[in-house]
Parts: structure tokens; C-alpha cells; sequence
């Protein structure tokens, strides 16, 4: 089960469940996962989606192992990490709830969300760079979309981590909570939301949601065939075979 899910009144909780890789976001999770809130995103007696991991991660990133060994082709005909989009196609407000390492894929995941509360020792990063692709997942577009271009560049150019700090003042994070208490209190604010009118919130999230994806899906669909284009490059092979093998990468520099 990569998933656990837990039910708190009209609040759904889902607990990423991939401990021995630090809940790396495989096919097969996306699968489940998603296969889970579409069905309760139906349900009129849900009115908040929580997502979290653990106290140490989030989600560490991407599955590298299941990508690394595929070339562009596989990469286009699949459409790789299209199916994520569905995630954000759902209508129930999300909360994010974030401690540890949300990094690459586990950072992208979080800004699917509506929101992210984050516990003060959550850090938020995306390292593709290091492994010689680029954020997949949406980064590039909604991270633009949230706390600017120049932070953006900072992230996806260097790959370093940000604090919870850095980003609650960023605009990333809408709230960083003491780590023993985050679960806590995301669920308690789940609680409220999900007291209110469902039509009433679905049509808010909606409506703040528009005035960050005007141009977004189109942004996505070029950042992903970008992703794509990678795997045609021996940087791609070297990145995620060092990456695997625990070494350094050496890029080609011409």
C-alpha cells in the first residue's frame, strides 16, 4: 500500500507510505493515489484533502530508478508525469502538510496542493539540475507563479534547499507550525474548511486558482516535453546513474 488513507469527520487524510525510499513518487503511487481522490473527490461527505509523509520526508522526489533507464522515446510516448495533472484537476480544497525533505517530485506534489503548512524543519528543493533534467512535475510554472522569477531561477538553477522560514516568507508556505504539532494543527484548519459550504469552497479554490493558470497548462505542457527532451542527452544518463551509484555526477561541459 503506498498510500494510507485515514478518515477525521469530513476531512480525508493521506499519508504517502514508501518508507524504505522515502516515499519516492513511483507510477504506482501516482496510480493510487490519485485513483483514491478521484473517487472521494465525489463523495459529499469530504470537504478537506490532507496530504503529508512522514516526520523525516515528505516525499524525497521522483522515483530516479524508475525513470533512469528510459530513453526520450519512452519519455514522449508516455507523456511521463502527465498523469499527475489529474491531481489538479480535483475540487476539493488540499492542504499540503509538510515535514522533512520535500524535494523535486515531493516538492512539486506540495504545490499541487491549495495550500502548504509547513512543520519548521521542512526544507523545499528542487535538485533536478543535479541530475541533468529539469523539474517535470510543474515546477518551473507554479513556482514562478508563487514566489517570482528570481527565487524560482535561485531553485531550479542551483538546486539548494530553502527553509521553511525562507519559504513562508517567500509566499510558498501559508504556515510553519512546530513539528510536534503540524499534523495537529493542518487538521484542525481541514476541520474548518471543511465545515463550510462544499459548493462554497470548491467555487473559492477555483476562483483563486484561475489567476495563477491563465497560460499555466500550456507552461506545464512545454516544461514536460522540455523534461522529456533530456533523456535524449547522455547528462540525463550520467546524472541519474551517479545518483544511483551514490557518486558525483560529471556533466559534459561543452
Amino acid at each position: 500500500m503506498n498510500v494510507v488513507v485515514e478518515r477525521h469527520g469530513r476531512v480525508v487524510l493521506l499519508r504517502l507510505n514508501r518508507p524504505v525510499v522515502k516515499n519516492a513518487l513511483s507510477s504506482a503511487l501516482m496510480t493510487e493515489l490519485i485513483t483514491g481522490l478521484t473517487a472521494l473527490d465525489q463523495d459529499p461527505q469530504v470537504g478537506c484533502f490532507v496530504l503529508t509523509g512522514t516526520a523525516e520526508y515528505f516525499a524525497a522526489g521522483a522515483d530516479i530508478k524508475e525513470m533512469s533507464g528510459k530513453s526520450y522515446l519512452d519519455m514522449l510516448n508516455e507523456d511521463y508525469f502527465c498523469g499527475w495533472e489529474a491531481f489538479t484537476n480535483l475540487r476539493t480544497p488540499s492542504i499540503a502538510a509538510v515535514a522533512g525533505y520535500a524535494y523535486g517530485g515531493g516538492c512539486e506534489l506540495a504545490l499541487m496542493c491549495d495550500m502548504i503548512f509547513a512543520a519548521d524543519s521542512a526544507t523545499f528543493a528542487q535538485p533536478e539540475i543535479k541530475l541533468g533534467v529539469i523539474p517535470g512535475m510543474g515546477a518551473t510554472q507554479r513556482l514562478t507563479g508563487l514566489i517570482g522569477k528570481a527565487k524560482a531561477m535561485d531553485l531550479v538553477l542551483t538546486g539548494r534547499p530553502m527553509t521553511a522560514q525562507e519559504a513562508e516568507q517567500a509566499g510558498l508556505v501559508s504556515r510553519v507550525y512546530p513539528a510536534a504539532t503540524l499534523l495537529e494543527q493542518t487538521l484542525a484548519v481541514a476541520t474548518q474548511i471543511a465545515g463550510f459550504s462544499r459548493a462554497a469552497t470548491r467555487a473559492a479554490r477555483e476562483a483563486v486558482g484561475q489567476a495563477l493558470e491563465v497560460g499555466l497548462r500550456d507552461g506545464v505542457r512545454l516544461e514536460r516535453r522540455l523534461f522529456h527532451g533530456l533523456f535524449a542527452t547522455p547528462d540525463q544518463q550520467e546524472g541519474m546513474n551517479a545518483f544511483l551509484s551514490k557518486r558525483q555526477a560529471v556533466f559534459n561541459q561543452s
